[in-house]
């Protein structure tokens, strides 16, 4: 059973070996000793669970101190006798040991665990206390009875009482308890089949029954719960989607009965912001959501994680619904490698699909195909998330937003941001609901706040609803709203607060027709370029993304030049983490005539191109000689000298038409023939090949004499 098994690791993971018990004093000689040790031990669990009841198991936990105190008597009455102890008693009692650690180890988990969880696992416990009945049976069936001197009557008829009670023990599941456990899921059932119980039910069950009075205490039951799921999501009973939608109805059971009261803001706002932030959990946060899904599962056009993908007649893989916006807008050849497509089909690349399941399925991540997809009909695996999970959450959602809506304290407010924040983050279909349920303008209201914890979270709660293609437009055709995030980039409370406004600029300017109207907001490019240039690594992150974003349309790049963003870009070449993205961005401004003048201009711009051919990353040496090749064409001769005049540029060159990925082995035997007609090379054929002589004169950066710099390439 999978929590036996995680019974069994908890005990594991406490047990220390049989040397560690026996290192701290010589059980193995002294029989004296041994048996001090046996009565400390057994006196600690006595003490320490008699007069504290459980709130689950409590017959079997008073069955099983009972046995203990037993033994204590027993314990007792050899004190004077040691040396008379055959060596098979002392063998036993050093079985006694070992079982009294495991009634330790079993007494604490029921006394540390939740009362939900506890609940739920009620057979199973049960079936850990019959165990140890057993083993308490078979340890006193093999205790040699004849051969002790036992004088005491009294002790003779405890020993008689526990040897029958341990021959007549059965399992015992308490039936209160069962029925509790049952009504439970009966519960999650309703809710699962769209009937969510009334505030009166909740109440009678979760505090008349179970006694949860509070937010507090219904906080520990939750994030006790989240942690099972984390930590055995692959053989927890009841399974992880079962326990997802438990955690959903205790979480809006938390807002239904108790509110948001007070002294739960003040925790949130106070020491656990704190430790939040302490540990950068803001910060994974954001990181999980744009940087943890393979590149290979993202679409090329919209960055996102691939729903439908497929494969058009060049061989590269789009999202289904991104490449047929493409071709619908009449583009006839590849976003990604620019061929010509030969026809139009899309074939489902399904190998793809289910390695992204998979994926999905291994990080909790709710995998939805678009049901026009034709594989939306193939049968997929149990999703992480039950329907009774997306209820409650939807019926959670309703009450944050109510909150956020009639709440008349800044704090309330923000703790239904924050709320809103991790359920939008959890999943694709909790994104769309909180939307459409009308979350976005109360959000927008608190991005002026003056609490920083009200406006982070309210932040990164539309950042985190940003992601959903539909909510984009919701946001977008929000009265004000991008002019809100825009002023919380410039001004934000803090720094986090900024970064979180750029990564939501990053996420709508994936659509095209929103690119201008972010461009066109005071001050959007220039707090970007500010970012870029003095931001953490996570900022810098988010404003290159959001700047080689907009730098795709063709209209902005004059403000992109007025206001910075082209000097942060050649800056940004000599950063790690963001040198590709700034690249890239550079290639595509660099293909208008203003925007070649603006990088040619720039004495840097050629230094910092170079230097990432020649250290970057595959994708950024393609993105670097892209750029060089687009200076040289849409630039003046002023700037294609300057190209042309660096010294590394024909090693490089050589080294990429080896090296370099397809696009950039195309880029740059582009750049090699501008080289050549710069310069009057001359062509040497061989074979298959064709070498490439790069004469030098005195106006370019070689010598005099002639570098021949031989090159196998194909040709068509």
């Amino acid at each position: 059973m999978a929590s036996a098994a995680m019974f069994s690791s908890l005990r594991r993971s406490r047990s220390p070996t049989l040397e560690a018990f026996l290192a701290p004093v010589d059980l193995e000689n002294d029989v004296g000793v041994l048996l001090n040790t046996l009565t400390a031990v057994s006196s600690d669990l006595i003490s320490s669970f008699s007069g504290k009841p459980l709130p689950f198991q409590k017959k079997n936990s008073k069955s099983l101190l009972r046995k203990i105190e037993l033994f204590a008597v027993l314990l007792d009455s050899f004190q004077d006798s040691t040396s008379n102890l055959p060596s098979t008693a002392v063998l036993c009692f050093k079985e006694l040991y070992l079982l009294l650690y495991k009634s330790k180890i079993l007494l604490h988990y029921c006394s540390q665990s939740s009362k939900l969880w506890l609940l739920l696992q009620n057979h199973s416990v049960s079936g850990h206390f019959h165990e140890l009945n057993r083993e308490i049976f078979t340890l006193l069936d093999v205790l040699p009875w004849t051969q002790l001197d036992i004088l005491n009557n009294n002790v003779k008829e405890h020993l008689d009482l526990l040897q029958k009670q341990s021959i007549s023990a059965k399992l015992f599941i308490d039936k209160r308890d069962d029925e509790l456990r049952l009504k439970f899921f009966e519960m999650l059932n309703e809710i699962g089949n769209g009937c969510i119980p009334s505030a009166q039910e909740f109440h009678d069950f979760f505090v008349k029954k179970l006694g949860i009075f509070d937010a507090k205490n219904c906080r520990i039951e939750l994030e006790f719960l989240e942690e099972q799921i984390l930590n055995h999501e692959d053989d927890v009973e009841p399974s992880a989607s079962v326990l997802s939608g438990f955690v959903a109805m205790i979480r809006y059971c938390r807002f239904l009965l108790f509110g948001f009261e007070e002294d739960e803001v003040e925790i949130i706002m106070g020491k656990r912001f704190k430790k939040m932030k302490k540990r950068g959990l803001i910060m994974k946060e954001i990181a999980d959501t744009f940087i943890t899904i393979p590149k290979d599962f993202c679409c090329p056009i919209s960055l996102e994680l691939m729903m439908d993908p497929v494969v058009i007649s060049t061989g590269q893989t789009y999202d289904r619904a991104s490449i047929s916006r493409w071709i619908d807008d009449g583009h006839c050849s590849c976003p990604k490698s620019g061929l010509t497509l030969v026809h139009k089909k899309l074939v489902p690349n399904r190998a793809l699909r289910n390695l992204i399941m998979r994926w999905c399925i291994a990080h909790r991540i709710l995998y939805t195909p678009p049901e026009s997809s034709d594989l939306a009909a193939e049968s997929l695996p149990a999703g992480l998330e039950s329907r009774a999970a997306v209820e409650a959450n939807k019926a959670t959602a309703r009450l944050l937003i109510q909150q956020l809506e009639h709440g008349s304290s800044v704090c309330g407010k923000a703790m239904a941001a924050r709320e809103i924040r991790f359920l939008a983050k959890t999943g694709r279909e909790n994104r769309a609901f909180i939307a459409e349920y009308g979350a976005i303008p109360y959000l927008k209201g608190l991005l002026f706040s003056q609490s920083i914890v009200a406006q982070e979270n309210a932040v990164t709660a539309m950042l985190n609803l940003s992601i959903h293609d539909t909510n984009k437009r919701r946001i977008m055709d929000e009265e004000g709203c991008l002019r809100s995030i825009v002023q919380v980039l410039r001004f934000g409370l803090t720094i986090d607060c900024r970064e979180n406004a750029a990564a939501i600029l990053f996420s709508l300017s994936v659509v095209h027709e929103y690119k201008k109207k972010i461009a066109e907001e005071d001050g959007a490019i220039e707090t970007l370029s500010v970012l870029l240039s003095k931001g953490t690594p996570r900022g810098k992150k988010d404003a290159v993304t959001a700047l080689f974003n907009l730098s795709t349309h063709i209209e902005i790049c004059n403000q992109m030049i007025e206001f910075g963003a082209v000097g942060a870009l050649i800056e940004a070449l000599g950063c790690d983490g963001v040198a590709e993205e700034a690249a890239g961005a550079l290639a595509l401004l660099v293909r208008q005539p203003v925007g070649a003048a603006a990088v040619g201009n720039e004495d840097a711009a050629v230094v910092g191109l170079i230097g990432l051919m020649r250290c970057g990353t595959p994708k950024g040496k393609e993105n670097a000689v892209a750029a060089l090749l687009e200076l040289c064409r849409s630039g003046d001769e002023h700037a294609t000298e300057r190209v042309l005049r660096a010294p590394a540029l024909a090693g490089l060159l050589q080294s990429l038409l080896f090296t370099g990925t397809k696009r950039a082995r195309r880029k740059a035997a582009s750049l090699a023939r501008v080289f050549q007609q710069c310069h009057k090379a001359s062509l040497h054929f061989g074979g298959l090949g064709v070498g490439y002589a790069f004469a030098g004169n005195r106006d370019s950066g070689f010598s005099g004499e002639t570098a021949t710099v031989p090159m196998s390439v194909l040709v068509s």
